[in-house]
C-alpha cells in the first residue's frame, strides 16, 4: 500500500467520522489483544532508525547510543547519511527509500525494532511498517498525524498481532505525550467524561520535516465529540486556558493532533478536545522563522514548553502538567524509553497499540523526570482546573 493510499483511506474514516464504542468494548486496555513472544529477540539491542540524519533523528541516535543500545542507520538522502555516519563511524549505515522495499528490508535487516523519524508519515508509515511486519520486528514512528496514525491501527494492527510485534505510532511530543499524561491521570477511574489537553509554547521555530508536512498533510483535522470522531470545526474555537507561569493565562486555539486517535483507542472517554497558544502558531505559520538552533551542549534549543491534561469526570478532575525544554529533543527519550520497554519486557500486548495501552504510565514517567522533563499530577473540583 502507497503512503498516498494509506492517506484516502485515512482521510475517508476520518471525513464520515467513526463511532468510538467498538473499540471500547473490544479493547478497553488491551488485554484481549495476544500478547508478545520472545520474539523478536528480547537479547539483541540493535535498532533501525530510519531518517536518522533528520533534525529529531540525531536526538534518537544520541539517546539510544547513550543508553548502550546500537542504532543502524537509514533514511533516504545517501549523502546526507553518509555525513551524519562520520559522528558514529563503528555504526553500519544503510541508505533505503520507501519506493524500494528491498532496500527497507536490508535497513531492517538484524533489527529488532525500528523507529520511524522520516516525516511526512502519510508518505513515509505504510512502507515502514511493512518492512517491519516482514522482518517480524516492532514498529515505532514520531507521527503527529492523524490520518497516518488512524491508518496505522486499521489497516495493520491484525497483520502485527499475527506477526507478534508491536506498532506503536505517536510516540512523541504530540501524540504520545499526551496519551501518557492523561491515562497517568485516570489513574484508577475506568472512564471520565471529558479530556482537555492544551500546549503552550514560548515559541515555535519549525524543523523542515515540520514544514514539510504541513504542507503535504492536508487531511482535515478531527475531535473526540459525544463518543466519535467529528470534523474539527472552522473556523476551530478559541478559548482562555489558565497555564502555570510563566506563561499564565492565555488565549488559546483548538488544534488536534495525533493524540486524538491514540487516547480514542483505549480510553472510555466521550469528549476529547486540545487547544494551543496563539504565539508559536504565528512563528509556524512565518515562512521566514528560522530552524531551531541549539542552545547546549545537547543540541538543544531554547524553547520551553508546558503540557497540560485535565481529565473531569463529574464535578471532580485530575490533571496532569509536564514542562521542559525542546519539542524535538524530548521526543527523543520518550520514544527510546518506549522501544527499550517493548523489548526488553515482550510480555505486552502486541498489534497497533497507544502507550497508554502497553506502559505503567506512571512508572513511564517518572523514568524520564526530572531529566528531560518535570510532571505534576494533582486533583481538583472540575470548576477549579481549567477556565
Amino acid at each position: 500500500m502507497s503512503g498516498m493510499e494509506l492517506g484516502a483511506g485515512a482521510v475517508a474514516l476520518l471525513v464520515h467520522g467513526m463511532a468510538l464504542n467498538s473499540h471500547l468494548q473490544q479493547d478497553p486496555t488491551g488485554t484481549n489483544m495476544s500478547m508478545t513472544s520472545a520474539s523478536p529477540d528480547a537479547q539483541n539491542r540493535t535498532i533501525a532508525v530510519y531518517g536518522a540524519y533528520g533534525h529529531t533523528g540525531r536526538f534518537i541516535v544520541a539517546e539510544l547510543h547513550k543508553r548502550g543500545w546500537t542504532p543502524i542507520l537509514s533514511g533516504r538522502d545517501p549523502v546526507q547519511l553518509q555525513t551524519f555516519a562520520a559522528m558514529y563511524p563503528s555504526l553500519d549505515v544503510r541508505p533505503a527509500s520507501i519506493d524500494d522495499p528491498d532496500s527497507l528490508d536490508r535497513a531492517c535487516a538484524g533489527a529488532v525494532a525500528v523507529i520511524n523519524c522520516a516525516g511526512p508519515f502519510l508518505d513515509t508509515a505504510a512502507p515502514l511498517i511493512e518492512a517491519a511486519l516482514r522482518a517480524k520486528i516492532h514498529y515505532l514512528d514520531l507521527s503527529a498525524e492523524q490520518a497516518s496514525v488512524l491508518a496505522t491501527f486499521e489497516n495493520y494492527s491484525d497483520d502485527a498481532r499475527q506477526a507478534g510485534v508491536v506498532l506503536l505510532p505517536a510516540m512523541a511530543f504530540y501524540g504520545g505525550f499526551a496519551d501518557l499524561l492523561a491515562t497517568a491521570a485516570m489513574g484508577d477511574w475506568t472512564s471520565a467524561d471529558e479530556i482537555q489537553i492544551a500546549v503552550a509554547l514560548d515559541s515555535w521555530l519549525p524543523t523542515k520535516g515540520t514544514r514539510l508536512t504541513g504542507e503535504r498533510n492536508t487531511v482535515p483535522r478531527v475531535v473526540i465529540s459525544k463518543g466519535v470522531m467529528a470534523p474539527l470545526a472552522n473556523p476551530p474555537p478559541t478559548r482562555y486556558w489558565d497555564f502555570s507561569e510563566p506563561f499564565g493565562t492565555q488565549e488559546v486555539v483548538a488544534l488536534t493532533l495525533s493524540e486524538m486517535i491514540t487516547l480514542s483507542r483505549h480510553l472510555q472517554v466521550p469528549e476529547i478536545h486540545a487547544y494551543m497558544n496563539l504565539h508559536p502558531l504565528k512563528d509556524l505559520r512565518d515562512p521566514t522563522t528560522p530552524a531551531p538552533t541549539a542552545a547546549d551542549n545537547s543540541g538543544r534549543s531554547a524553547q520551553t514548553f508546558q503540557l497540560d491534561v485535565v481529565v473531569r469526570k463529574g464535578d471532580q478532575s485530575r490533571r496532569a502538567v509536564a514542562t521542559g525544554r525542546d519539542i524535538y529533543a524530548v521526543s527523543a527519550p520518550l520514544i527510546v524509553e518506549a522501544v527499550v520497554r517493548i523489548v526488553e519486557h515482550p510480555a505486552k500486548p502486541n498489534g497497533a497499540v497507544a502507550p497508554g495501552q502497553i506502559f505503567d504510565t506512571r512508572d513511564f514517567l517518572q523514568a524520564l523526570t526530572p531529566e528531560h522533563f518535570t510532571v505534576g499530577i494533582t486533583s481538583h473540583r472540575a470548576l477549579e482546573a481549567a477556565h
